[in-house]
């Protein structure tokens, strides 16, 4: 299916690891489509991670979850905007359902059962399996729009006042030693290296290596931030503020979240903490894409094992040990700082 598409909607409107991840696909996309008008439609709380770039002609936020009224409203303007492709990598009900009720010719998205019978073009859902980087799976997606290869390259675009405030920002850390990121949250809790293991680590580079450690993070963060050792700066940022940050620390350590892919994105050597191993929300698909990053993972027979219900089922959440964490901060440290 390859035809002379003038008007293109990608819809992302999950979290910023997922959006980040498909920002190399909307590039490929007008790159195939130059004279097409791309539009990407997203959450609130991602969109400073696309707004900017420059192959991007137009970013809109709506929110279809907020009553009848406001749903409607938001896809009659969908239907006014005159889509002639929609493709939509958030799989949820409703945004398939908005994406018809729009009107969009051309839908391409995953089959399944969330309303996928909607779509005009359904691509078989193999993401659960984890066999791809799911950077490949969204550039799979494009492949029946006529893109057979694409630039992998990831990027975030800098917003000038985030960055004039970050030169300003990182100037009160005084000291010669790395100024390194701490973070310690995730949106799943199995996700969740100990806090007292975060405690000892950063203990550890502050003593050891004089360096500035830092913890970042939104609110849900700053309980962490209280036990760990540090300057807590968690609910302090805003997305485009903390691009900025991350972009000038010499190190980034975190769970499997979506600041270790701000951190590929913008060059910042990352170690990545990976507790489970499970098709789908494994390493495999997840990683950050980065000759900057070091993966730390739970060691045979002790990965974190959750059930249907996001019930942990086994496995230990401190196989991963400080001081084994320590040594591959130091190491990325002595080759990139």
């Amino acid at each position: 299916m390859i035809r002379a598409f003038r008007n293109i909607l990608i819809v992302r409107t999950d979290r910023m690891g997922d959006m980040i991840l498909t920002i190399p696909a909307m590039r490929a996309i007008k790159k195939k489509y130059p004279q097409a008008r791309l539009s990407v439609w997203v959450s609130p709380t991602t969109r400073d991670l696309v707004d900017g770039l420059p192959f991007i002609d137009e970013v809109i936020v709506g929110d279809i979850g907020s009553g009848w009224a406001k749903a409607w409203a938001f896809i009659v303007s969908l239907r006014r905007k005159q889509f002639d492709l929609v493709i939509i990598y958030h799989t949820k009900q409703k945004t398939n359902l908005a994406c018809w009720l729009a009107g969009i010719p051309v839908r391409l998205g995953y089959k399944n059962n969330k309303l996928g019978f909607l779509l005009s073009h359904p691509v078989r859902d193999e993401r659960h399996l984890g066999i791809k980087h799911e950077l490949d799976y969204c550039l799979d997606l494009l492949k029946m729009v006529g893109v057979e290869k694409a630039d992998t390259r990831l990027e975030v675009p800098y917003h000038a006042q985030a960055e004039v405030w970050a030169d300003n920002y990182v100037k009160q850390f005084s000291g010669a030693g790395p100024l390194v990121a701490l973070h310690p949250d995730a949106s799943c809790s199995t996700r969740h290296w100990p806090v007292d293991s975060f405690a000892v680590l950063s203990l550890k580079l502050i003593q050891e290596l004089d360096a500035r450690v830092v913890i970042v993070g939104g609110p849900t963060t700053t309980p962490f931030a209280g036990r760990i050792p540090g300057i807590d700066l968690t609910g302090q940022f805003s997305l485009a503020q903390l691009v900025s940050f991350i972009k000038r620390c010499s190190l980034l350590i975190s769970n499997d979240s979506g600041p270790v892919h701000i951190a590929a994105a913008v060059g910042t050597p990352v170690v990545s903490l990976f507790l489970r191993r499970q098709p789908g929300i494994n390493p495999e698909r997840w990683r950050p894409l980065s000759d900057k990053a070091i993966l730390m993972l739970n060691k045979p027979g002790e990965e974190i094992v959750i059930g249907p219900d996001n019930e942990i089922l086994g496995g230990r959440f401190d196989s991963i040990t400080p001081e084994e964490v320590f040594l591959s901060a130091k190491k990325l440290l002595n080759r990139w700082h």
